[in-house]
């Protein structure tokens, strides 16, 4: 028996697939070969984890022939599945497993995409009847149940390897030189549109709060390689020796992000992938949710704390503020943030909080 799993192309996605992922391992057993189509980046993010046995790059939207949609089907073809498993919502991955050659192909309808599967998987609704929407691990969950696998627990995870950890703990350790005290990772990630980032004052006002509350803490900017600027301008307006960022570090693989948020005791994150990240590695998280609907973004209720501002305009969905006034993150204030950071570590660790 051979599956492959047509995987999510952002990383936020791909992450809160994983409980899909880990349940159809289970449900297909070591016999069965699975291979993964997903882009390079998303290989590497789930690196070290035992669901797959191959994978196919693809990445469409890059000019790189090798990982086109041609390549692929040719690679799928000559890997001859019997059943292709369909993540995204979008035709160009329905259209992907019906080149594919499997004689099943599962997934959810929309977008034009029903003729191209065998296997439909039935849409959530409300109490009127009407197409609801639900977190990204529970949609998955649903298409791998369609499959034949069994209904599993909806934790993500990730994993990360011994030299990874160890890259990452001599950054940490040549960025915050003897200073031991928990790790505290603030992300903005903007890269993702204007309209998610609560920018860089606002972090690192952030910062200042929660050392003052934390004394013996280190502040690490994340950043990837589209978020260098907002970044370095956090670090620079923060002035603090325990306030330090990802910005002048030369390669930015997912590799080093795992590593790091894998060993942090508290995250600040825009709902971007690096929320998800820290999700799949425990780590308390308060999320700040402006122009998202957050049911898109939910991979950790237990963990996670959302900020999210009651408005008629959010959530809109959109990049940029249709608006102009970013009002969704502009009002979260840093007093809001630092004390939800505050009662989670408490909660997290069973002590009171003071001030």
């Amino acid at each position: 028996m051979h599956i492959a799993v047509i995987m999510p192309r952002w990383v936020g996605d791909a992450i809160m697939a994983t409980p899909a992922l880990r349940s159809l391992r289970a449900h297909a057993g070591p016999s069965t070969r699975i291979s993964g189509v997903m882009r390079p980046v998303i290989a590497d993010l789930l690196a070290g984890t035992p669901w797959f046995d191959a994978v196919i790059p693809y990445d469409r939207h890059r000019d790189n022939k090798a990982t086109g949609f041609g390549a692929v089907v040719k690679a799928l073809r000559a890997d001859r599945p019997d059943l292709t498993i369909v993540l995204p919502n979008s035709l160009s991955s329905a259209a992907l497993a019906w080149r594919s050659g499997a004689r099943r192909r599962v997934g959810a309808a929309g977008h034009w995409r029903r003729w191209l599967l065998t296997d439909i998987v039935a849409p959530h609704r409300d109490a009127r009847g009407r197409i609801d929407l639900v977190p990204p691990p529970v949609a998955c969950m649903d298409t791998m149940v369609a499959a034949g696998a069994a209904r599993g627990p909806l934790t993500v995870e990730l994993a990360v390897t011994a030299d990874d950890l160890a890259a990452g703990d001599a950054l940490l350790e040549n960025l915050f030189p003897g200073r031991p005290g928990p790790l505290v990772v603030l992300n903005d990630n903007s890269s993702n549109g204007a309209a998610r980032a609560w920018g860089p004052e606002n972090h690192a006002r952030l910062a200042a709060w929660l050392l003052d509350h934390i004394p013996a803490a280190r502040v690490l900017v994340h950043c990837g390689p589209g978020d260098r600027d907002q970044a370095r301008k956090v670090v620079e307006r923060a002035n603090l020796a325990a306030v330090r960022g990802l910005h002048d570090t030369p390669d930015l693989p997912i590799s080093l992000s795992k590593s790091v948020f894998a060993r942090a005791s508290l995250a600040v994150s825009s709902d971007s992938g690096p929320r998800h990240i820290a999700a799949a590695f425990g780590v308390p998280t308060v999320a700040l949710v402006g122009p998202v609907d957050p049911r898109l973004g939910r991979s950790d209720p237990a963990g996670c704390v959302e900020i999210r501002l009651d408005l008629a305009c959010s959530p809109c969905g959109r990049k940029d503020c249709p608006l102009g006034h970013h009002d969704c993150m502009r009002l979260i204030t840093v007093e809001q943030v630092g004390r939800a950071a505050l009662d989670l570590l408490a909660r997290r660790t069973g002590t009171s909080r003071a001030g």
